[in-house]
């Protein structure tokens, strides 16, 4: 996903006409240090912002701003309903929620579709600060989307690939609750004779282990299909009679995610710049009978469930709004915060992807202090953008006026 939690994910919405020179640290729990390891040592990722002017934001006057207001408000909704003192992002970087107030109440009066109306909202009660990865701003952007897949509620004819759903014995451990320096990490297992053992993996999956218990949401037409679903963490199954299943993530085995573009790298089929979403199915196409062994490459499995509403459900608990939602490092970046983010188009155009998002989801490869997964919604121009984005790019997060992220 990303794992959706996926799926994958908001961002930070800052807005602020002041001029402030501050420049914050805020870093993740310390890793303990590795006896008998040599070499330079990789630098601890580190979010670091600095305080910015809207006049700083490339391409701040061309975006339709009022195209992500309904994605805030969403957010918002969600962020009202928690305890007013409760700290967000690392170190309370992005404020309390009482901070967010509010700017959320008075998001309700702002005009929808109105773009200059939406522009002064965000400016009047927003601050922009530039994030850095120690004092890198440059990362890396990707997208997601929402699959579409051909399925059917019984196993017949060409529907032989199931969807499981969640097995009740699948214990999922948020390991931050135990130790603080574990924070954002989780592990899943299921419990035998009182101690927590790892789940079944793909490979084990696939050849049966959780056949026959009724575990079956749906079955699909094509594997491969149903491989990617789980990368994007949700999807729309269309049944023979030309009905509608939404499908979004609800749960995972526990087994680390390994990416196969990766291990078709390292075999040397593919080359690093070559690849990408439909690289990779290509050469799964052009393979079929290796297809299912670098599928298993990668152990991690997801488990579904059926989606009622308006679309995909992000780690935040809110439907994605397409081209507006971003998926982040919820280990730097709060759900909520709205995010202004210039990034190389995917499809090569010369102006760059220049608009305002919100962090409203995360992933299992969303890893890092300036790192993000864009959501391109459903069809097939959002896949081919989601495919194809790797881009180079920067962001700015936009933090209530008033909230200094204090120096850790």
């Amino acid at each position: 996903m990303r794992y959706p939690s996926r799926l994958l994910t908001g961002l930070a919405l800052v807005l602020s006409l002041g001029l402030f020179t501050a420049c914050t640290q805020v870093r993740p729990p310390a890793e303990p240090a590795k006896p008998g390891t040599a070499g330079p040592v990789a630098p601890v990722p580190k979010l670091t912002l600095r305080a910015a002017t809207f006049t700083d934001l490339p391409g701040w006057t061309a975006d339709r701003q009022a195209e992500a207001l309904p994605a805030l408000a969403k957010s918002c909704e969600r962020l009202m309903r928690q305890p007013a003192d409760r700290a967000l992002g690392p170190d309370g970087a992005m404020g309390r929620i009482q901070d967010w107030k509010a700017p959320c109440e008075a998001l309700a009066a702002v005009p929808r579709g109105n773009d200059a109306a939406a522009r002064a909202y965000v400016e009047r009660w927003f601050q922009p600060w530039v994030a850095a990865n120690n004092s890198d701003e440059k990362g890396l952007f990707t997208g997601y989307y929402e699959s579409a897949l051909r399925g059917s509620l019984t196993k017949q004819g060409r529907y032989q690939h199931p969807l499981y759903k969640r097995p009740a014995d699948l214990v999922m451990v948020d390991l931050g609750e135990f130790r603080p320096q574990f924070k954002g990490e989780r592990i899943a297992g299921r419990v035998e004779e009182g101690r927590l053992r790892p789940y079944a993996d793909r490979k084990a999956i696939d050849a049966g282990a959780l056949a026959g218990k009724g575990l079956e949401l749906l079955y699909v037409d094509d594997a491969v299909d149903a491989f990617f679903l789980a990368i994007q963490g949700s999807g729309r199954v269309t049944l023979p009679d030309g009905k509608e299943i939404r499908v979004g993530y609800d749960g995972q085995n526990g087994h680390p995610y390994v990416a196969i573009g990766r291990e078709l790298v390292a075999r040397g089929a593919l080359t690093r710049e070559e690849v990408s979403m439909q690289s990779i199915r290509a050469w799964l196409d052009a393979h079929p009978g290796e297809a299912l062994g670098l599928m298993q490459a990668n152990p991690s499995y997801v488990f579904f469930r059926k989606l009622d509403g308006d679309g995909p459900v992000g780690a935040q608990g809110v439907a994605l709004t397409p081209g507006r939602s971003l998926a982040v490092d919820r280990n730097f970046i709060a759900y909520g915060v709205p995010v202004w983010l210039e990034a190389d188009d995917p499809l090569g155009a010369p102006s760059p992807i220049r608009r305002l998002l919100v962090a409203q989801d995360t992933g299992g490869a969303i890893r890092g202090p300036v790192r993000g997964d864009l959501f391109w919604g459903h069809g097939k121009d959002a896949e081919n953008r989601a495919g194809l984005m790797k881009s180079n790019g920067r962001y700015w997060l936009l933090l209530p006026r008033g909230v200094t992220p204090a120096v850790s």
